[in-house]
Parts: C-alpha cells; structure tokens; sequence
C-alpha cells in the first residue's frame, strides 16, 4: 500500500489514528488505485492534522471521491469559482432545502480547502480568499432565494417612486478584507437603500419589516446547526446599536449613526467593511457614504492617548494565563499586527487613499513604501503575520473549531508542530517565540510617546516652563538660545502659568501643555525673528489651550509643531488664520500637499469630496464644509506664497479657482433649497424648464482671475426667464422673477453669512443694471438693453474684467455675446480718452492719500489702478478693430495681445505686464504681513515712469 508507506513518516504520536481510519476507508470497497500518487502522499499528513478531513473521508467517500475525480482537490480556483459552482451545485425549492444544499456545499469546499492548506498546494493567501470567497457566495446565493421567496409571500419592496428595493449586505472585519481563517465567525451588516412599503401583496409591510423578516431567515439558513452541521457562525453586534439595534437599516439611518453616533472603534471596524451580498453597485454607493466617518481628514490625534491606553488593557490582558497561548489576541499575537495596520490607516487614511485598502499585508507594504514604516520593519511584521495566521489556520483544521490556543498535550503539540513543518515542538516554539518578539517590538515602537524619549528634566526649557530655574539661568538660558527679550519671555510663560486659562484645564489638557511649551521654547530657537514668532505662537497657544486635541497634535508630530513655527516667523497673516481656524493645524502635517497646492481639477474633487460627507438637505453642515475647503486652501496657498514655491499669477489662478467652485457648490445648494420649496422655473413661453436659468458673472479682480487674500466677490446674477409671467413647476409656485430673486439672495446669504467656520465670501452687488436700487438678478435681455442704452463708461470698463464663473452654460454664451457686442463699439477716441482721464482723476482725489514720502501701490500715480485703467481704454478703443482682445478678461493677456496685434509694440506690452506682476507680487507680500499697500515713495521709481509714459502716450496724447 502507498499509503502505509507514507505513514511511517508521520510522528509516532499521530500514526495510529491515521492507520485506524485508513483501515476503515480501505474495508469501503474503494479502488485505491484510482486517486493519483500527489493526493496519495499527501494523505497522511492531511489526515493526521486533522481529524476533520480523515472523518469526511471515511464517513463520505462519494465526496472525497467527487473532488479527486473531477479535480478540484488539486486544483487553484479562480474568484468566480464559488459564485458559478454554487448555481451549478445547488437545487433549492424551499428554506429547509436551502440549508441543507447550503451545508452539503460548504463540508465539501471546506474538505478541499483545509486539505490543499496542509498538504501545502495552497499558501495563505489563497487558503484566507478561498474561504472569503466561500463565504460570500453562499450568502449571496442564499439572499438570492430568500428575497425572491419573501416578494412572493410578502410582495415586493419599493421606494416612493416604485423602486424596488433589495438588500444590500456589509461583511466587516476578515470577511470584508478576503482574510477569513478556518473557522472565523462572519461579521455582517444588513441594510437597505431607502424607506418605502411592499408592492404587491394584499397586506403591505414598510421595507424596515420586510428586510427584517429577510435578514433573519438569511440568519437562519447560515447559522442554524441543523443534523447537516451550520454554514457559517453569523455576528451581528457591529451593526448600528448593536444587539439593541435594527437588524436592517435604511442608507439614511446608516449615515445618521455614523454622523451622530458612531464610536472611536466602530472607525476600527469599518476600516475593512465591503459589500458582500446583494446589490453590490448600490451598496457601494453607501461605503462611499461612510468613508468620512472611516477615515477622517482631520484626525483626533488626542487619539494617540486613546491607543496607548487600549495598548495597556491589550497588555493586561495577555498576562492572563489563559491569553498567554493565544496566538491571535496575546502578546505579539495577530490582533497587534492588524493594530498596527489599522492605526496608520486611522491616521492617515483620509489623506493618503492608497492606505484606505482593507488586506493587512497590503497596507504594511504600502507603509513601506512611502517610508511610514522602515523596511526591515515590514519584512518581519509580514514574515510574523504569515506565520502566525498558518499557525492558526492549523489549530482550527483539526476538527474544524473556532480555536487560537496552543495545545498543551504532546499529541496536539507533536501535530501542530508537524503541519507547520517542523520535526518537533522545541524548534517549532522557538521559531513562534521569535515571531511574537518581533511582533511585540514593532507594537511597542509604533505607541511610544515622542516625550517618553528622555528622563524628566533632562530637556533645560522644562525646568524653564515649570519655574524650576532662577531668574538669572533662565535669561541666560533664553539667550543662548538666541532671544532678544528673554525677560519678557518669562513673564509671559509666568501670567499663561498662573492663568486662569491653565488652571481651567483638565489634569489631561495641563499635561499635554507641559509637553508643548518645552518642545515650544526649543523650536522658536530656530526661526529667523525669535521674540516676534514666540509672540505670535504664544497667543495661538493661549487661544486653542483649552481644546487640548490641537495642542495634542502639536506634541505628536513635531513635523507639525516646526512648520508652525516656520509659517508663523513668515506671516502674522497666516498666524492670525490658524489662530481663527485651529483645525487648520492638521494641514501642517503633510509638507508635500502644505506647500504644493493642487490644480483646479484636484481642488474640484476635494470638494465634492467633503461634501459628500454632508447629510442630504443640511445646509448648515454644507456651508461650514464650504468655508473648511476655502480656509484650509487659502492656507496652503499662504504657505506655498511666503516660502516662494508659488509665483504670483498662479497664486491668483489658486485663489481664483477656489472662489469659483465654491460658487458653483453654493450655487447648486441654494439652487436645490428653491426647487425643492417652489419646483423647477420656466424659462420660455413654451413651457420648458430651465437649466439652472442662473449665471454668476464674475467682476473686478474675479472676473480678471487677480484675487487676493481678502478680496471680495463682485458679482453680477442673471437668469433666462424669457415670460416673467410665467411661474415655476412645483407645489408652491412663484413667479419666475421672484425666484430668481430669492434664489440671489439665497446664494449671498451661503456666502456672507456668519457660522461657526466663519464667513465665506463678502458679495459685492453694486456693479449690477441701476446699482444699488436695481433688481438683483437681472434677465438676460434688460441686462443687454441696460447695458446698450444706459449704462455709463465706467459700467463698460468693469465688463472688460467680466466673465461667466459659475451657473447655467447657455447663459454664458449669451453673455459672452453681449459683452463682446459692447465692449467693441465703434467709439470716437478723443472723447474716450478724456472720460477715462476725468475718472481716474476724480478717483486719484477720493482715495490717493498716503502718508508724505510714501506711494500707494494701488492708487498712486503709476501704480496698479493707472494700468487698470489703461487697459480698459485699450480694450475700448480697439477691440473693434482687434476682436482677439475680446478673448481676455485678466489685464496681463490683455496686454500681451495688444503687442501680439501690433497696437503697442511688444517692448511696451512686456514692460507694463512686467510692473503689473510686480506691485501686484508686492501687495501680496504686504498682505501676508498683514501691512497697508504703501512703499516709500522712491522704491518703484523705475516702474512708475514706464507707467506714466505709458499713460502720456495713449490717453493723454
């Protein structure tokens, strides 16, 4: 016999049971002869590791034989294998039916896969995706009967508009991340997308009941231990409320927990969370939903405590004896390399999309790969993770049981041994114990508190911030370190000491301000302007003290705490801001996305981004995402600006596109506020609905893509309302003028108004038909007679700055057509000249007032305004004769295609746009240091001259 050949090579301890039940076998009548020499070979070893196989073979033959007959005993499986085997297997009529094809299916599968693990044809990978891959076509095929049973019996289940609904199921935890083990228990969620009633039956239930009824009998024909044994042990304490909570829940319901109620480790176990069961496409729909709650873009990094703190209980635990052989939950077990995994996806999940994947060893070689975790670190976290999990994989296949303890009789020790490939026990323990080292070494280093480093004391500034040193070795002390004031110094870390502010704080929020003002103190040292910055930094600690989480972060990554030092040594203006908006301290981490803000496109997205996190319907929330995207971009192009990464142009490009797509967001929300009181608006006579019917034109430094810091938002609002009798198509109809009205005056309010995340934007309205006293919106055909017959000069100057920046395309083509009928009209040059002369000189008068010796940038002669103005004149004066001019509203490519055209030769076109960027460039410097717009007076000599000659040349000639 071959096989009892191959006995002799199993351990003493194991051969008996094995020749036993081989015996057995051989008595069935079975032609031996007929199962291949690979299976013959590896059949004692499979058999003696696990008493489950050799009792499937003996007490099922026809099985054993059926997969070594049609080959899938040797055969690697490809993930659709279980979904087109299950169909092709199974022959359901009815529930009890089900489970028993169910439970037929899952003895076979778990035969082949537990013999191909053992018998080393399949390594972990394989071994944890087939189980996964098991687990999920059972669910689906069983959801699949189910449903269609329960529409027959209960009728069909359907949203408001007649939808039908199904239910969509969420596999958390090792199902979610294809990691299943040998006898996990399966972790599900059941939901379902909207609130609704069943179709069809004489007796209609609400959606909530029937996916109720469903999940329990999906429950039911997994879980049940019947005489046929259970399918998978099903888990459903991660749902929403737990025990407590609906077994099925709507999208809204689902987002509403997460929002309102979801918990620090309830982030943990939607880190792995992936639909496994029912309709898929939609179901992804409602992951995306949850993803913010998942992985945040501004973490709690008072968390770091929190995880120590669950690191100690982990600790405490493990020095039970009955955890100490516990190769999943004790120490250097399993659970603290998937911790370890889970933690950087916590805390860098929101920002880096590539640690959002579910697998642990995906996530630990990505961490390698951008330098989170040190190469020799990934190597031995994988190596242990892969041993652990075989180990574990073995202990279950025994008898097919939910176990992660290490045997403690020398038969189970001698088996275990010998499945993982090891002669003996000793060696095979050594070679654990070595694993769980490395594994607890790497846990122990990823949770070491940055100030555990060094003895209490032994940093000088501490003994400086808890008034341990003298008067005189604490200015010495400052000195050295290089500040100017070191007295003033002490007296200010002495009234935050003895504040009211410190001594308000929690025992947790004094110890994490003890932490920071050492490492404070320390880190001023290094900027250019020691005392100036210390001022600045200490007011914001002052300020954000009492919300310890920021003073946290501070202390946790002291990449974030050098940044703002350096960013507050370049710019009282961007102290001032993250003084005002302290979650803006998160964007300090990340250097690369801090001081590379990105393009229009990826700008676009992140916004959208966020506010997909928003519940449909809350404007409030809406707005404050509105105003986090604006502060925490202005931000990165503040930073990007002082450190000169950003040259001017782009600076205003930057801040130009944040304007415009937060107007096209705002613009969608106050648009679907309206339609949803009052419904769609007509736009013509024939009954057509509008597309949106609403344009925001952009004016002045908008409309001429040259925004600044704190520019406002000068705007014009037109709608295409053709029929003002008309009204809209809704519940609560209005006229179509007054809804476009309000829909203005929606969108102002989204953007003026004051919350808690500030204001957005200040509107400026008063460049619209009849300024101040004319309708806020405008339809398109009073704005073109407006401007054909009664607007002034200066109104046709400001349209050379306008241009169509969010709302309704088609009225942007029509306003482009207005604006280029306008601007190119044939206009006698001499009388031009002469209006544009008056109104720069009556504007010269009113604002044109710096301090003797001083020049104003803006408004002084040769300065910003002069060439505002002559480019307007240009524009107005040529644009018939040169339509290409039309193409620009930004003076810079203005002016270029004035040279380009030959009006002005190219010399002088680039020495004005070379000014042009120059006061411009200058005016940001002086705003980022929040200083007036005003030079001594000879600074610009050179520039100011080429703009006066400028000037004499075309408008006073």
């Amino acid at each position: 016999m071959r096989v009892m050949d191959s006995l002799q090579h199993l351990p003493q301890q194991l051969r008996e049971p094995v020749e036993k039940q081989w015996q057995s076998f051989v008595e069935l009548d079975i032609d031996v002869s007929l199962i291949p020499q690979e299976i013959i070979e590896s059949l004692p070893k499979v058999w003696a590791c696990s008493e489950f196989v050799m009792l499937s073979c003996v007490g099922k033959p026809d099985l054993f034989l059926e997969l070594v007959q049609s080959g899938d005993l040797t055969t690697t499986y490809d993930w659709e294998h279980y979904n087109q085997s299950i169909i092709s297997v199974l022959n359901t009529g009815d529930e009890e039916a089900l489970k028993k094809h169910l439970r037929l299916f899952r003895h076979r599968e778990m035969l082949r896969i537990i013999w191909r693990d053992i018998a080393g044809w399949a390594d972990l990978k394989e071994t944890t995706a087939d189980l996964s891959h098991l687990a999920e076509a059972c669910i689906d095929y069983a959801l699949t009967n189910l449903y269609e049973w329960h529409c027959q019996l209960l009728g069909t289940p359907c949203n408001a508009q007649g939808v039908a609904q199904q239910m969509v199921v969420i596999g958390m935890g090792k199902l979610g991340a294809w990691e299943l083990n040998l006898s996990s228990d399966i972790d599900l969620i059941f939901c379902f997308p909207e609130e609704g009633e069943t179709q069809g039956a004489a007796r209609p239930i609400s959606n909530s009941q029937f996916f109720t009824r469903l999940g329990q009998k999906l429950i039911q024909s997994l879980d049940q231990q019947t005489a046929d044994g259970f399918v998978f042990r099903v888990d459903m304490r991660l749902r929403p409320f737990g025990d407590g909570g609906a077994l099925a829940l709507s999208f809204a319901a689902m987002e509403h927990y997460y929002q309102a109620h979801g918990r620090e480790w309830e982030r943990y176990a939607m880190i792995k969370a992936r639909i496994v069961g029912g309709d898929r496409e939609v179901g992804q729909e409602l992951i995306e939903m949850l993803r913010p709650f998942v992985f945040r873009r501004y973490i709690d990094y008072g968390a770091y405590d929190s995880l120590r703190e669950m690191k100690a209980m982990i600790d405490k635990q493990v020095r039970q004896k009955s955890m100490a052989n516990n190769v999943k939950l004790g120490r250097g077990g399993i659970r603290e390399v998937e911790f370890i995994a889970q933690v950087f996806q916590l805390i860098r999940g929101g920002r880096e999309r590539n640690l959002q994947a579910r697998k642990a060893l995906r996530i630990l070689k990505r961490l390698g790969e951008q330098g989170s975790l040190p190469a020799y670190a990934v190597e031995q976290l994988t190596e242990s993770y892969i041993f652990l999990r075989n180990t574990e994989h073995r202990l279950q296949a025994f008898r097919d049981q939910q176990t992660h303890n290490l045997p403690t009789d020398e038969e189970g020790k001698a088996r275990l041994a010998f499945s993982m490939g090891y002669n003996n026990w000793d060696d095979f323990h050594h070679d654990l114990e070595k694993h769980r080292q490395q594994v607890q070494l790497h846990f122990e280093q990823v949770f070491e508190a940055p100030q555990t480093d060094h003895e209490e004391g032994e940093n000088p500034f501490e003994d400086l911030w808890n008034e341990v040193l003298d008067e005189e070795s604490a200015i010495e002390l400052l000195g050295n370190q290089g500040y100017h004031h070191p007295g003033e110094v002490i007296k200010q870390l002495h009234e935050l000491r003895n504040s009211r502010t410190y001594s308000g704080l929690s025992a947790k929020g004094r110890e994490r301000l003890d932490d920071l003002m050492p490492l404070l103190l320390g880190a001023v040292g290094h900027a250019t302007n020691i005392d100036t910055t210390f001022q600045r930094i200490l007011e914001l600690i002052t300020h954000i003290a009492r919300r310890s989480v920021y003073i946290a972060l501070l202390v946790e990554t002291p990449l974030a705490l050098s940044q703002l030092v350096r960013l507050c040594s370049a710019s009282p203006w961007i102290a001032k801001i993250l003084k005002q908006y302290p979650l803006l301290l998160d964007e300090l981490i990340d250097v690369r996305a801090l001081y590379a803000p990105p393009d229009r496109e990826a700008l676009t997205k992140e916004l959208r981004y966020r506010l997909t996190s928003v519940p449909p319907g809350d404007e409030e929330q809406a707005m404050d995402a509105l105003r986090h995207f604006k502060h925490t971009n202005l931000l990165r192009i503040a930073a990007a600006d002082v450190m000169e990464a950003l040259p001017l142009m782009q600076v205003s490009d930057h801040l130009t596109w944040i304007a415009e797509i937060i107007l096209e967001e705002a613009l969608e929300l106050a648009w679907q506020h309206m339609v949803n009181k009052h419904g769609r608006p007509v736009c013509s006579s024939d009954g057509q609905v509008c597309d949106k019917g609403f344009a925001i034109i952009g004016y002045g430094k908008l409309g001429g893509i040259e925004l600044g810091y704190g520019s406002d938002l000068d705007m014009v609002f037109l709608h295409g309302g053709e029929d003002l009798n008309l009204v809209t198509q809704g519940d609560k109809p209005i006229a179509i003028p007054i809804f476009f009205a309000r829909l203005g005056q929606r969108l102002i309010h989204i953007l003026s108004a004051h919350t808690s995340a500030g204001v957005l934007y200040e509107a400026d309205m008063r460049l619209r038909p009849d300024g101040a006293s004319g309708m806020l919106v405008s339809n398109l055909s009073a704005f073109e007679k407006y401007q054909a017959e009664k607007a002034w000069l200066w109104e046709h100057q400001a349209l050379v700055r306008a241009r169509f920046v969010a709302g309704d395309p088609q009225i942007a083509g029509k306003f482009l057509q207005i604006r280029k009928n306008i601007l190119s009209r044939q206009r006698e040059r001499n009388q031009l000249q002469q209006e544009v002369r008056d109104m720069r000189e009556k504007m010269r008068k009113e604002l044109d007032k710096p301090p003797a010796g001083m020049f104003h940038l803006k408004q002084g002669s040769g300065g910003i305004v002069d060439i505002e103005f002559l480019v307007q004149f240009m524009m107005l004066a040529y644009s018939n004769d040169h339509p290409a001019l039309l193409e620009w509203t930004d003076n810079i490519r203005i002016l270029e295609t004035l040279g380009k055209a030959g009006v002005m030769s190219e010399e002088e076109s680039s020495a004005l746009c070379d000014v042009y960027r120059n006061l411009r460039s200058r005016i940001h410097q002086l705003a980022l240091q929040e200083e007036k717009a005003v030079v001594d007076d000879a600074e610009y000599a050179r520039e100011r001259e080429i703009v006066r000659q400028a000037w004499q040349k075309w408008l006073q000639a």
